[in-house]
């Protein structure tokens, strides 16, 4: 089931919206507040989000707790430090997976890294529960609480995936990123959420993981040492600002997550790194896709695979994207699954409307 249909906008509003987004050169325009740092280092500022990638059991939620303990804390917690305005500090917690009873053992190991009581509620923290609730309720719930908290800064979505129905479908995860960035640029907050990560490989889970690593200013991955299963590793793999040293934690006696000081990353295999494969969603803009498929359907549709793979390499190469014959096959395979690209009748016809 899709979030909800696409809807089209009227002249008059598309003008109004063209208007507000036209930028220049001599207005002034406000830098985004920086409000979440590992270190000396900034991975979350006001009307933008983050993310946490990891596998099952890598301690994603005990690295998310230390995360918004310190923002309800002057003091850092783990490496993680917060600097949020007075009319931001409240924190706005949903978890999608767990029973109520686990998601107050959270709350409670919340309170205890940030140095609060656990015997009574924090007035910052909202702490919403929502395993028993369907997408919609989820999503109506989380836009409710957005809207109608005061002083918001912060907002942590503990499973982003369980506000849609298919992870896999394009259209759903373009409409809840959409809803990410709209809910960040409109109320001023940072957003952080989490999601798997494939079993079989390093990605992000489904169309929803490739749209976070496009649109996330700062994505963690989470993910058990190598050598010491009882250690788990926070490092950058997606960030706008400089990247921070990687960082270890063990969970303690007292059941929290603890700073390992002196903790040295794994070596790396000798020779060149492992480079991720070609992706046309990832490695090239909606732009300049846009602009070669204009080239490659310069005289209308294209009969034969053997045409369009010529005509791939040669359109996408002509605005500077040089594919060899194996990353046109994928293009092409990308192009046909998005329904940019359409096959009929053993012709091959462009769709410049495409939704991306």
């Amino acid at each position: 089931m899709e979030l909800r249909e696409r809807q089209d906008i009227c002249q008059d509003v598309a003008i109004s919206l063209w208007q507000k987004s036209i930028l220049s050169v001599e207005e002034e325009y406000e830098r985004q507040q920086e409000v979440l740092m590992v270190g000396d280092t900034c991975i979350g500022t006001l009307g933008n989000f983050s993310a946490s990638i990891g596998k099952a059991k890598s301690k994603k939620t005990f690295n998310l707790s230390a995360l918004v303990a310190s923002a309800l804390t002057d003091h850092p917690v783990l490496c993680y430090s917060a600097h949020f305005p007075e009319d931001k500090r409240n924190i706005l917690y949903v978890d999608t997976e767990q029973s109520t009873y686990h998601c107050q053992r959270v709350m409670k190991r919340i309170l205890r890294l940030a140095g609060l009581p656990e015997s009574h509620d924090e007035p910052r923290l909202q702490f919403l529960a929502l395993r028993k609730n369907t997408p919609e309720e989820r999503l109506a719930i989380v836009d409710a609480a957005i809207r109608h908290t005061d002083n918001l800064g912060l907002v942590i979505i503990d499973g982003v995936r369980d506000l849609i129905y298919d992870i896999n479908s394009p259209t759903e995860a373009t409409c809840i990123i959409s809803k990410l960035m709209q809910w960040t640029d409109e109320h001023q907050i940072h957003l952080h959420t989490v999601l798997h990560q494939n079993k079989g490989d390093d990605n992000a889970r489904g169309h929803i993981g490739t749209e976070l690593n496009n649109k996330a200013e700062t994505v963690m991955l989470v993910e058990k040492d190598k050598t010491d299963s009882d250690i788990s590793v926070v490092e950058a793999v997606h960030i706008r600002s400089m990247e921070f040293e990687p960082f270890a934690f063990r969970i303690n006696e007292q059941s929290l997550p603890e700073l390992i000081t002196d903790y040295k990353p794994t070596t790396g295999k000798v020779g060149r790194p492992t480079k991720e494969p070609f992706d046309p969603h990832r490695d090239i803009s909606e732009a300049t896709h846009r602009e070669a498929l204009d080239i490659v359907f310069a005289n209308g549709s294209i009969e034969s695979y053997k045409n369009l793979i010529k005509a791939l390499l040669d359109g996408y190469g002509k605005v500077g994207m040089k594919l060899n014959y194996n990353k046109a096959v994928a293009l092409a395979t990308f192009l046909r699954n998005k329904r940019i690209m359409v096959l009929e009748n053993m012709v091959y016809t462009y769709k410049p409307d495409f939704y991306y």
